[in-house]
C-alpha cells in the first residue's frame, strides 16, 4: 500500500491507518495516548500484554530517524495497584519537522491515536532550559506554548469532521490534568513547577541571542516538537498534559556546546522518576474512567 501523502486526503490517510492498527488490537480501546521523547522511550516497557507496531508497519505513518527515537506504536495496559485498568497507546519516538516532513505528516500519528480512542494524552519532550531557575533532569509540567514553527499543521483545507477551522487554544493543556499531575507530584516528593515551553523547527540548537529572545518573549523551556502535536490534539477535541524533562541549560546560560547526547544522558538519569510520575498519573486516570463508568 503506497505511503504516499499526497495520494489521500488527511482523513482517508487516518482511517486507513485507523483500520491497519485495529486490525491488530482487535477488541482493546485504549483511552490515552502516550508520546515519549527523546530517551523517555522505555516507560513504554511498563505496559502490561504489548502490542508492538513499527511505524513502517502503518499506511502513511512517518518514519522517526533520530537516534533515542525507536519509531513503535506500543499498546498495552498500565495496571494499577488496586486493579484499575487503562488501555495505552504509547509512542516510542516521535517524527519532527525537521526530519523534512510536513506538519500534518508529523502530527498524523496524534490525530490516528484520538481516532482509535485515546481522548486523553500525554506529550512529553525533552527540553532546553531557558528560565536560569530550572536545572538539568528538573521536570516542568507544561502550562502554555508559544509557536516559532514556519507553518501550522491546520494549514490549508479543513475537514469540519475532524475539528473547526479556528480551533481555540485558551486550554491547550489541560487544567485538569496539570492540576492531577501537580497533585502526584507532590504525593511522590517532588517539587514540580508549571512553565512555557517554546517550539521551535531545528535541528541545529539555538543561539544565546535567540535564548535571550525567548526568555524575554516569557519561554521557560524549548524544544524542537510538541506544539504542533498540542494543536491538533486540541483541534480534534482532546484534552493534553505535557511533561517537560529539562535536558541542559539552553545555549548561553552556561558556555558549554550543546549536544544530542547530553540530552539523552540526562533523560536516561532521571528516567525512573519520570517513568513514576507517569505511572502514578496513569494510575490516577484509571480511577477516573472506573468512577465515569458507574
Amino acid at each position: 500500500m503506497t505511503r504516499d501523502t499526497l495520494s489521500f486526503p488527511l482523513y482517508d490517510q487516518l482511517h486507513i491507518a485507523v483500520a491497519t492498527i485495529r486490525t491488530r488490537i482487535g477488541e482493546r480501546h485504549p483511552t490515552v495516548g502516550l508520546v515519549l521523547g527523546s530517551g523517555l522511550g522505555s516507560f513504554a516497557d511498563r505496559l502490561v500484554a504489548p502490542m508492538v507496531l513499527d511505524y513502517s508497519e502503518i499506511p502513511h505513518f512517518p518514519i522517526s530517524t533520530v537516534t533515542g527515537h525507536a519509531g513503535r506504536l506500543v499498546i498495552g495496559d498500565m495496571v494499577s495497584p488496586a486493579g484499575r485498568r487503562v488501555t495505552c497507546m504509547a509512542m516510542q519516538g516521535r517524527v519532527h519537522f525537521y526530519e523534512g516532513h510536513d506538519l500534518r505528516r508529523v502530527t498524523l500519528p496524534i490525530r490516528t491515536m484520538i481516532l482509535l480512542g485515546a481522548k486523553t494524552l500525554i506529550i512529553t519532550n525533552a527540553a532546553g532550559g531557558v528560565n536560569p531557575s530550572l536545572s538539568p533532569g528538573e521536570l516542568v509540567i507544561i502550562n502554555d506554548h508559544i509557536n516559532l514553527f514556519p507553518e501550522g499543521p491546520l494549514r490549508g483545507d479543513n475537514d469540519e469532521r475532524l475539528g473547526s477551522r479556528f480551533p481555540d487554544m485558551t486550554r491547550a493543556y489541560n487544567p485538569e490534568l496539570r492540576a492531577l499531575a501537580l497533585r502526584v507530584g507532590k504525593g511522590m516528593g517532588l517539587a514540580l513547577r508549571e512553565g512555557v515551553y517554546a517550539g521551535l523547527p531545528g535541528p541545529s540548537y539555538e543561539t544565546p541571542a535567540e535564548i535571550r529572545m525567548l526568555g524575554i518573549m516569557g519561554a521557560d523551556l524549548c524544544g524542537m516538537s510538541t506544539v504542533p502535536e498540542v494543536i491538533v490534539a486540541n483541534h480534534q477535541g482532546a484534552r493534553v498534559l505535557g511533561i517537560s524533562c529539562v535536558t541542559n541549560m539552553a545555549a548561553g546560560l552556561t558556555g558549554a556546546p550543546l549536544s544530542h547526547e547530553e540530552v539523552t544522558e540526562t533523560a536516561n538519569r532521571v528516567r525512573k522518576t519520570f517513568e513514576g510520575l507517569v505511572e502514578k498519573i496513569l494510575w490516577e486516570l484509571a480511577s477516573e474512567a472506573t468512577h465515569d463508568r458507574r
